[in-house]
């Protein structure tokens, strides 16, 4: 079993989007029980036709760690975490992580995440780091990744290796600083955007390897809207912090 998180850094609570993960959901949680007995779960479920809610109940009424928040529509990946982010700062918890439903992230591996989080603000589990790596995906989902990756490292000028993971261990403190309320990604792009944002505020983030393995069970929710969201988000950003430093150059000349 591994090692149960500092209790300096308060109870972890794990938060998992689901939009039809009933094949998913228990096994996980049972892993990351497994692995961490203390750990808390949130299951976000965005009204599943397949009766993940449902199911979530149950598991919710037989085991007080887990809790689940029903939301009547899909509103995206970012709409669900940010909800999920909310109600764990109002209850208090002092570390919030984020997690696939679909078995992507191996639950075994999160104590690697919480290990790290005593000495950062934000913890990553990257596939593209040493010691990381992806089993059984597409080349074109592993061209797509990478690929995103160098894109947003080049716009932001962040050194980070894996911009888009989604497997992550903030403490609180990190989340309550960066404008939640504000935050408008819908998809995956969420995940460039928190990043972006505990960068552009000083918090320290490390990146700690994990293995990634493609879902067994269900459909990917990765679509070309997605994709399109990611790039002109991450361009956006990319030419205000351009702007940002040429503004700064020019006042410096005039002094």
């Amino acid at each position: 079993m591994a090692q149960q998180p500092d209790q300096e850094l308060g109870q972890v609570l794990v938060v998992i989007p689901t939009y039809n993960e009933r094949d998913n959901i228990g096994k996980i949680v049972k892993r990351l029980h497994t692995a961490l007995p203390d750990v808390h779960v949130l299951v976000v479920d965005d009204g599943s036709p397949d009766g993940t809610g449902q199911l979530a109940d149950e598991m919710a009424a037989a085991d007080q760690r887990v809790h689940v928040m029903h939301r009547t529509e899909k509103a995206g990946l970012g709409a669900a975490y940010v909800a999920g982010f909310q109600w764990a700062l109002e209850r208090e918890y002092g570390v919030v992580c984020e997690m696939d439903a679909d078995g992507s992230h191996a639950p075994e591996q999160l104590h690697r995440l919480l290990d790290a989080l005593p000495q950062a603000d934000l913890v990553i589990g990257s596939r593209w780091v040493p010691g990381g790596e992806v089993v059984n995906w597409p080349v074109q989902r592993e061209v797509l990744s990478r690929g995103g990756s160098l894109y947003s490292r080049i716009a932001l000028g962040a050194n980070i290796r894996d911009m888009t993971g989604g497997f992550r261990a903030f403490r609180a403190d990190t989340l309550r600083k960066l404008n939640l309320a504000s935050v408008a990604s819908a998809g995956y792009c969420f995940q460039i955007d928190l990043l972006w944002r505990t960068i552009e505020l000083g918090f320290r983030v490390r990146e700690v390897p994990i293995t990634f393995r493609e879902r067994e069970y269900g459909e990917s929710k990765m679509s070309g809207n997605i994709v399109r969201e990611a790039l002109i988000r991450v361009t956006k950003w990319g030419l205000r912090r351009r702007g940002n430093q040429l503004r700064e150059l020019f006042a410096g000349k005039r002094k």
